[in-house]
């Protein structure tokens, strides 16, 4: 059973991160002191702790229903969007972006195994059953690559309009992995091997009919953002999907809440990489230009992009919710 020392000594800190909530509300984040805003964030976790504590002890009951509406109000405060300008968007992908992707690294990289390991499955499906690949690519498609010719070939002549529907496809495809998530990140986990099965037939079936390169050179230029975008997109979905199984500490509805919004976070910055990608595809991924250019184009933008994602913003406080949860001294 809780004591009542314990109570009266925990109420205290309940009541101080109540003070600073209303004072948030009335006058904005902006408003509280460098301490304040860590002595926002250490309240909280300690809160987050006492309602574990509180949930285990029948007597307290009521603590806990008070509790897990302050912490609620609380997440929502630290973890809650700025107002959008111009500057605030410049300064996420600055130093917030690059930062949500490292801390859900592990996520992403696993987003990028199932991928990889569809893809093993789909060339070894092609390469022991030969017929699955004109039943998964279809007669059409099969015909043209025995004619060692690219399907991709009419994109040249289309290439505005096939680039939009590209960008358009690419987003649709990394907001729907994103939202299977809510499945318990069944549907994620199915599309980040599916899709990983289609290139590896369509690798295998480019392999066995000599036409490895020309496949290769055209997937190279967009492939190296449109790829790693679908891996992060794929992260944010099992973000997801871990919030939903995994609440911790927190009840479920904030456990989801709180991965949901580091989710669509990590989404966002998916949009402009897809942008690009679909701008390389439609215009330079199936021009004439030489293998090796587009090899050299794919290299030079695959080190700008990994360099951004991996060194910029590091060891730089990047946003009120990063000061609010770190750990104080």
């Amino acid at each position: 059973m809780i004591s009542t020392y314990w109570l009266e000594k925990r109420q205290s800190h309940w009541k101080r991160l109540e003070q600073l909530l209303d004072q948030v509300k009335a006058s904005g984040l902006r408003s509280l002191t460098r301490t304040e805003l860590q002595e926002l964030g250490l309240l909280y976790r300690q809160a987050a702790a006492d309602l574990s504590t509180l949930r285990e002890d029948p007597t307290g009951k009521s603590y806990a229903r008070y509790l897990n509406l302050l912490l609620s109000r609380a997440h929502n405060t630290i973890y809650a969007g700025e107002k959008s300008s111009a500057r605030g968007i410049l300064h996420f992908y600055r130093y917030t972006y690059p930062q949500i992707f490292r801390d859900n690294l592990k996520l992403i990289n696993l987003a990028f195994l199932l991928f990889v390991l569809g893809a093993l499955a789909g060339m070894l499906l092609t390469f022991t059953r030969p017929e699955y690949m004109r039943y998964f690519l279809g007669p059409h498609m099969m015909e043209t690559i025995e004619r060692h010719k690219m399907w991709t070939d009419s994109v040249v002549t289309m290439s505005p309009a096939a680039s939009s529907g590209i960008m358009t496809n690419n987003i649709t495809v990394s907001f729907m992995m994103f939202a299977w998530g809510i499945t318990a990140g069944v549907g994620t986990v199915f599309s980040l091997v599916y899709n990983g099965i289609m290139i590896g037939v369509i690798g295998t079936a480019c392999g066995l009919n000599d036409m490895s390169l020309s496949l290769w050179s055209f997937v190279a230029p967009h492939g190296v953002l449109e790829l790693p975008a679908i891996f992060i997109a794929g992260g944010a979905g099992l973000r997801l999907a871990q919030g939903l199984l995994f609440p911790g500490l927190l009840s479920r509805q904030d456990s989801l809440a709180k991965a949901g919004g580091e989710a669509i976070r990590l989404l966002i910055g998916v949009v402009p990489i897809l942008i690009v990608a679909g701008l390389i595809e439609g215009f330079i991924s199936p021009s004439a230009l030489g293998w090796q250019w587009k090899f050299a184009l794919s290299g030079s933008v695959g080190v700008i992009f990994f360099s951004y994602l991996s060194f910029c913003a590091r060891g730089e406080s990047v946003s009120i919710a990063s000061t609010l949860i770190e750990r104080t001294p």
